[in-house]
C-alpha cells in the first residue's frame, strides 16, 4: 500500500498533463492504481476490526501505547473528516525532536496496525498522519472546533486505561505541550550573592479540561505541581519540587 505522500506526488505528475502510461513507467506504479487515486486519495482500512465500534466493544490491545497516543492527541492532535467516512488523524511533532516523531508514529501504527502512517513535512514540524474510519471511535473527544473551545472529558474506558498507565498518558501530554528547562535564581550566602540552578517541568495548554486531566494524573502518581498564570490566564502547570522533578525524570524525561 502506498502512503498518501506518494499518491499526492504521483497525481501531481498527472496534473502536469502527462499520460498515465508515462507516469506509471517513471514511478513503477500501475496505471490502475493511479486511476483509482484520482477517484479516492486516502487508503482504505483493510478489515482490521475496531475494538470500540462493535455492539460489544472489546479492550484496547495495547493500552500502554494507547495512553501515550491519547496524550499526544489531546495536546497536538486533530481528526478531520474525509471522503466516504474516512478520517485523518494528524499529530504535529516539532522537527527539533526526531525521537518524538518516531515514538508518535509507532504509537499511531500500533493503534491501527494495518493502516499506513506517513510523516507530512510542514514549517518546523512533521504531521504524523494516518487514515482510518475508526479514529473517532478511538478518540471520542473528536468534534467541531478547537479543543480548548469545547468540553473535553474522557470516556470511562479511557479513564480506566489512564488509571492503569498514568505515566504513559503524562508522557504523551508532556511530549505534545511540555518542556523541561533549567531555571536559575540567586540568593545571599554568607554575605555573597550566589547563583544556583534547578530543573523544572512545564506544561502549557489553553484547555482547562486538558490541564485538569494532566494535573489530576500527576497527583495520582505523587507529583506535586502548581499552576502559573500567563497574564490573567492560568495556562501553565509547573513541576519544580526536587522529589517531583526526580519522579518526572525517572518516568518521562526530556524530549529527544
Amino acid at each position: 500500500m502506498y502512503d498518501v505522500g506518494t499518491r499526492e506526488r504521483t497525481l501531481a505528475l498527472v496534473a502536469q498533463g502527462r499520460s498515465l502510461n508515462s507516469v506509471s513507467k517513471q514511478t513503477g506504479i500501475s496505471r490502475a492504481a493511479i486511476r483509482s487515486w484520482q477517484t479516492r486519495l486516502e487508503p482504505l482500512d483493510r478489515g482490521v476490526p475496531c475494538p470500540r465500534c462493535s455492539e460489544a466493544p472489546t479492550a484496547i490491545e495495547n493500552p500502554s501505547s494507547y495512553a501515550y497516543l491519547l496524550g499526544l492527541y489531546l495536546g497536538d492532535g486533530c481528526i478531520s473528516a474525509g471522503k466516504r467516512g474516512v478520517y485523518s488523524l494528524r499529530i504535529a511533532c516539532a522537527d527539533a525532536w526526531p525521537g518524538l516523531i518516531e515514538a508518535c508514529a509507532e504509537a499511531v501504527q500500533i493503534a491501527r496496525p494495518d493502516n499506513k502512517v506517513c510523516r507530512v513535512a510542514s514549517a518546523g514540524c512533521r504531521y504524523v498522519t494516518s487514515f482510518s474510519k475508526h479514529w473517532p471511535c478511538l478518540f471520542p473527544q473528536h468534534g467541531p472546533g478547537k479543543k480548548h473551545d469545547r468540553r473535553i472529558a474522557l470516556e470511562p474506558w479511557q479513564q480506566q486505561i489512564v488509571d492503569s498507565h498514568p505515566w504513559e498518558f503524562i508522557r504523551g501530554l508532556f511530549h505534545s505541550d511540555g518542556c523541561r528547562i533549567t531555571n536559575w535564581a540567586t540568593r545571599m550566602v554568607r554575605g555573597e550573592r550566589k547563583r544556583y540552578e534547578y530543573p523544572r517541568y512545564f506544561f502549557t495548554n489553553k484547555s482547562d479540561d486538558i490541564r485538569k486531566l494532566f494535573g489530576d494524573t500527576l497527583t495520582a502518581v505523587g507529583v506535586e505541581w502548581t499552576t502559573l498564570a500567563r497574564g490573567s490566564k492560568p495556562l501553565n502547570i509547573s513541576v519544580a519540587r526536587r522529589a517531583s522533578v526526580a519522579l518526572m525524570d525517572a518516568h518521562v524525561g526530556p524530549k529527544y
